[in-house]
């Protein structure tokens, strides 16, 4: 249950704003499959961008082409609303015909193939540009560079980068879900870069899955999530804790609502000194374990303190 927070009379009465869409009448074609490529072109559709996807033809029994509509239907289907889906097979003449057909009316193409698959179907990028000038191309690869024809996964670029533990799993595909958003912008550069030149000539932008799991991983290069920082364990205001009836994650980091959390705690003291103090957690460790999840989620309301309870 959530710490439910009293609205403001402005935020009450604010006016309620419509979304922007800047990529409206944006033509994006996607030959992109599994998780980060879709998942990019439904952000790119809630800017507003007409969104194709061009997918492999469905096996025999399957609903989709894409491996995502095979293993997660509602995902698949959660990822494609508002994007025509079309299929075609890119290995045939007839699959080249229909590509062409669809780049010529295209202002950005996404892929996720790794270079080489790229070269084979014709899609390089010299050969694009040759043929579609003012057309951008944005790739999403594995590894950026000399490295992009690596093989690997969401989980292989989480472990290089440090962001997998011990034998569990991440609790959600990290690497994707950064990598689309990061996907997305590049849609909005290219769109920008375009939009500059004289000519309206295509750019490429290539996105690298390893690079968004390493952007997501400074926090932990510089220390912040490690055991000894403030957000990895350091800081007594900041932890989850056991409660009563479950667990309770507390994000008292600012030193007014360290103070606020002390005092509720019966605390001596809530500065930043007592809260990197072992003993601070070890005490806070006992109020929580006294405390229900409803006494705790009325604690935070009362005392404005930025916490939230769940489940064992």
């Amino acid at each position: 249950m959530n710490a439910a927070r009293t609205p403001t009379a402005q935020a009450a009465t604010a006016p309620v704003v419509k979304p922007l869409r800047p990529l409206k009448g944006v033509r994006v074609l996607s030959v992109a499959l599994n998780l980060p490529g879709p998942a990019a072109l439904m952000r790119l559709a809630t800017m507003g961008a007409r969104c194709t996807k061009l997918e492999p033809p469905a096996p025999a029994g399957a609903a989709s082409g894409d491996p995502m509509g095979q293993y997660n239907a509602a995902a698949y289907a959660t990822l494609h609303e508002g994007v025509a889906v079309k299929s075609a097979d890119l290995k045939t003449a007839a699959g080249q015909k229909k590509l062409a057909a669809l780049l010529a009316g295209t202002d950005v193409l996404l892929t996720s193939f790794r270079p080489s698959a790229m070269a084979k179907l014709g899609l390089a990028w010299g050969d694009l540009k040759r043929a579609h000038p003012k057309l951008s191309v944005v790739s999403i690869v594995g590894s950026p560079g000399e490295r992009a024809e690596e093989p690997g996964h969401d989980l292989t670029y989480l472990a290089e980068h440090d962001l997998v533990t011990g034998l569990h799993l991440p609790p959600t595909l990290y690497a994707d879900m950064g990598g689309a958003l990061m996907a997305s912008e590049a849609v909005l550069q290219a769109v920008l870069a375009q939009r500059a030149s004289a000519k309206g000539a295509g750019v490429r932008v290539e996105v690298a899955l390893s690079d968004a799991a390493a952007w997501l991983a400074l926090p932990r290069h510089w220390g912040l999530t490690l055991p000894r920082g403030a957000v990895g364990g350091a800081h007594a205001g900041y932890r989850v804790y056991a409660c009563a009836d479950g667990r309770v994650a507390v994000a008292a980091l600012e030193p007014h609502f360290a103070q606020a959390l002390a005092q509720v705690a019966g605390l001596p003291s809530g500065d930043l000194r007592a809260m990197l103090n072992p003993a601070t957690a070890q005490a806070l460790a006992a109020f929580f374990a006294g405390q229900k999840r409803q006494a705790l989620d009325a604690l935070a309301r009362q005392h404005d303190l930025p916490l939230h309870t769940l489940a064992v």
